[in-house]
């Protein structure tokens, strides 16, 4: 082989790379990664608000027991969220990541109540562990609706990356694995806060200071 033609190739191996980077063949994973990343800050937040619970019940308990509705239905729900499969994988599984997306939702719907708690009950409004748990799930909750909008971003990116050329040639070859990703989507619910009524007794409940087992009044 001449010193030309040795050259020659040697050319043709650096120049390959540079084309293929230029060519966008790296696009792909690195908006796969990005996505993966901000999926994690999803869970980290989501996580952050599952360890709060436990203590906001007890505080609430100590206050209000009486409302054990509210209490184990938050309980409940923090369970089922915590048993949902959570890891990245989901996020290209739609079946899995909805009824991830679900239970998060479910657990958002059962806080709602413990919000307005602090009106019902005077004494648990004054409680500085109930006001500081309550500040930290708000700035969680805050914490949360952005990992979302940033990792629905990526997603787009990413998503979009794999239906467009160039890339669309290294997504049905090179990076045959990489698939579409999951987004979240607004529910119905998430709309309009819900209503809650501590006050009224439940129906077919007697007034205070009825004798047991007397009817609830016409």
């Amino acid at each position: 082989m001449t010193f030309t033609r040795w050259m020659a190739r040697l050319a043709l191996l650096i120049a390959m790379p540079l084309t293929l980077a230029a060519c966008g063949i790296n696009t792909i994973p690195t908006q796969e990664e990005r996505a993966k990343a901000q999926w994690a800050e999803v869970q980290n937040q989501y996580q952050r608000r599952a360890d709060l619970i436990p203590n906001l019940v007890a505080t609430v308990k100590g206050y209000a027991a009486q409302e054990s509705s509210v209490l184990i239905g938050v309980t409940q729900a923090r369970a089922n969220a915590l048993q949902v499969r959570s890891d990245p994988g989901i996020t290209q599984d739609p079946a899995a990541f909805q009824r991830y997306a679900a239970a998060q939702n479910n657990l958002s719907l059962a806080l709602a109540p413990m919000r307005v708690l602090q009106e019902a009950y005077p004494d648990l409004k004054s409680n500085e562990n109930f006001l500081a748990l309550q500040s930290q799930l708000e700035g969680t909750e805050n914490r949360i609706t952005v990992a979302r909008k940033d990792y629905n971003e990526a997603v787009r990116d990413y998503n979009t990356t794999l239906r467009t050329f160039p890339q669309i040639i290294w997504a049905k070859t090179v990076h045959g694995g990489s698939k579409p990703m999951e987004l979240f989507q607004a529910t119905a619910t998430a709309q309009s806060a819900p209503t809650v009524d501590f006050g009224a007794p439940a129906v077919g409940t007697p007034p205070a200071g009825a004798a047991p087992g007397s009817p609830p009044p016409k």
